[in-house]
């Protein structure tokens, strides 16, 4: 495989979509220094200083009286319903104008893995505090993020941990603690589900400051035998007896994989490299020797991008400007028509993948946004494309949109629109070759 390509196929899945500027300057610089480029970025990330995090305040709730008019509450819905579209709006735009892509990536890949929907927490700001733990501890010590979010009041939330108490234990947290987020089905029994459920409470969730706080009066203090270690656990022990487990070496690799390599089973062989890569729990060290693996670059062609990768990539390639208002507004309405908003996952099992995002209506959709898209693309890219002698533009724009080969049935249909440039574009972006990355 040549450079380009390599290098091309590192950053479609490391970033949320490389323009051809990016790829060439990876290309001079080589497979390995952009690896290290990706997981230790040079400077401060200027594009998401231009995107600060939106100030939201406090919860619209809290300043209800203690016996509110429906009106009140109404008011304060729609606050709430504002604080949350702004928030989508602004993560949306940060995604496009981060300059340290894999950064944010990785808040994407966190973000499904402990899915977390603010439709049943209803607070921006819980959604906004989960997100900066995970930006914060994201990339080290695996076991310092599972702490972080055993006291994460978003996760509480959702899980229902703030209704676990020594008298009712809440088994929901506990069961999907190890099932999705650290040791997968199968390595763990519904005894420790049990114990661990007790091990977890306590915590209760502020709503004015949106902190997760223990209550000492509702825990419950006692022996418990978890996975095989008794004691008096709380949380900080089970996540460290949870972490000691040998299905806890294989289930984030395997996890990464899925999202960043290949929807098929990892090799066995992969699997023991990136164990043992992982075997100090080290987040950078593990996505380090998976984009390095053999096995990773030949994993091309074998993911279908998310909407939100599609979107997100097309508007970073094409330039779209911030200011189009009316154009952005109906990208974002486009997420949601294609199922996949931010802050929003359909389940603690997060996002569907593969060809579940292949169906005719989201073909539709795609269609209209690619239409919206090229109408909102730079002039630079169009004079790019333009630029290029007819016969050549469907080369030129696999070039634009970092596609290494269009089939000879695409080429055949981009070459009859190859005249114009913004038919050609739109056909470019709903094509299988870039569906598929």
């Amino acid at each position: 495989m040549a450079e380009r390509e390599k290098v091309a196929h590192l950053l479609r899945r490391a970033t949320f979509g490389p323009t051809a500027d990016e790829v060439d300057r990876a290309e001079r610089a080589g497979y390995q220094a952009t690896v290290e480029q990706l997981l230790a970025p040079d400077g401060a990330d200027r594009g998401a200083g231009r995107t600060p995090a939106p100030k939201l305040g406090a919860d619209p709730y809290t300043d209800l009286p203690k016996k509110p008019s429906r009106e009140q509450r109404q008011r304060a819905q729609q606050a709430r319903k504002e604080q949350v579209q702004q928030l989508t709006k602004w993560w949306v735009d940060r995604m496009v104008a981060a300059d340290h892509q894999f950064t944010e990536k990785l808040v994407f890949f966190w973000h499904g893995h402990w899915a977390t929907s603010v439709q049943k927490v209803k607070s921006a700001g819980l959604m906004l505090a989960q997100q900066e733990t995970f930006r914060r501890d994201g990339r080290g010590d695996f076991g310092v993020l599972v702490r972080a979010m055993l006291r994460d009041g978003a996760l509480i939330h959702w899980l229902d941990g703030q209704r676990n108490t020594r008298k009712a234990p809440n088994e929901n947290l506990a069961r999907e603690l190890m099932e999705l987020f650290t040791l997968g089905i199968g390595a763990y029994t519904e005894a420790d589900v049990k114990a661990a459920a007790r091990a977890l409470t306590g915590w209760t969730v502020d709503r004015v400051d949106g902190t997760a706080t223990f209550q000492q009066a509702r825990h419950d203090p006692g022996k418990k035998t978890v996975l095989g270690r008794t004691g008096p656990l709380d949380a900080d022990a089970l996540a460290e007896v949870i972490l000691e487990q040998p299905a806890a070496k294989t289930f984030l690799p395997a996890r990464l994989w899925f999202r960043f390599a290949s929807g098929e089973p990892m090799p066995d062989g992969v699997r023991d490299r990136l164990s043992a890569a992982f075997a100090g729990h080290d987040v950078t060290a593990l996505v380090r020797a998976l984009l390095t693996d053999e096995q990773f670059a030949a994993t091309g062609g074998q993911l279908v991008k998310q909407p939100v990768e599609w979107l997100v990539g097309a508007v970073r390639q094409l330039g779209v400007a911030a200011a189009a208002d009316k154009q952005r507004k109906q990208l974002y309405q486009g997420l949601n028509r294609l199922d996949q908003v931010p802050f929003k996952p359909p389940s603690v099992g997060g996002w569907p993948s593969g060809t579940a995002w292949l169906n005719t209506f989201a073909t539709q959709t795609r269609v209209q946004l690619a239409q919206a898209l090229t109408a909102a693309a730079s002039p630079a890219f169009l004079e790019r494309l333009s630029a290029a002698p007819v016969a050549g533009r469907p080369e030129a724009l696999a070039r634009l949109l970092v596609v290494d080969a269009w089939t000879d049935r695409t080429r055949k249909v981009l070459a009859e629109a190859a005249k114009d440039a913004k038919k050609l574009t739109v056909l470019g972006l709903i094509s299988p070759e870039y569906a598929v990355h």
